[in-house]
């Protein structure tokens, strides 16, 4: 049995769960989530607790179980708790800025770049070079990060770009002088 799978989901006070179908339905302080089940995989509801039951001992039952549960335990702490993901923008003259709900990044381009967030993700700017991505959801909280340090990733000699605050970046030594 999947190791992950198998183990139950607590839920947290103020957080409801309901199925409609294959489509679990969570809902919380800062939000609802919804997202369907994989074919042969059911949930047993209690007043406290989560527990996803597969159908077989297949391998794909098996992968998908584990990831099921993992997806419903993320969605669980997601409207009760929200993700973050801290990032930095490194560099001289580079820096963020809010207007609006955009996000405006200057990064050594000719122009400023405007990048404006999906619905459901707020951006907070704590330091000139500092901002914060969050939301409910962590699959897109993630690739909103992704996408926004795909602007300028930070480039190895200088370490110059947009990261992640806890990434580190492995620098390369530069050219070496003549005689």
């Amino acid at each position: 049995m999947s190791r992950v799978g198998r183990k139950p989901i607590v839920l947290p006070q103020g957080v409801d769960v309901s199925l409609d179908g294959r489509a679990i339905r969570v809902k919380g302080k800062l939000g609802e989530l919804r997202r369907e089940l994989p074919e042969g995989i059911q949930i047993s509801i209690d007043s406290s607790q989560l527990v996803l039951i597969r159908s077989d001992d297949s391998n794909r039952q098996k992968a998908l179980h584990g990831l099921s549960r993992a997806l419903t335990a993320n969605m669980v702490k997601g409207v009760n708790e929200g993700y973050s993901k801290n990032m930095e923008i490194v560099g001289v003259g580079y820096r963020c800025d809010l207007k609006g709900r955009g996000l405006i990044l200057a990064v050594g381009f000719s122009h400023r770049v405007v990048f404006i967030p999906p619905e459901g993700i707020n951006l907070k700017i704590t330091t000139p070079t500092a901002f914060t991505v969050s939301g409910i959801d962590n699959q897109v909280v993630g690739d909103v990060a992704a996408k926004i340090r795909s602007i300028r990733p930070p480039e190895p000699y200088k370490g110059k770009g947009i990261k992640y605050a806890d990434e580190t970046i492995r620098r390369k030594a530069g050219k070496t002088a003549g005689k």
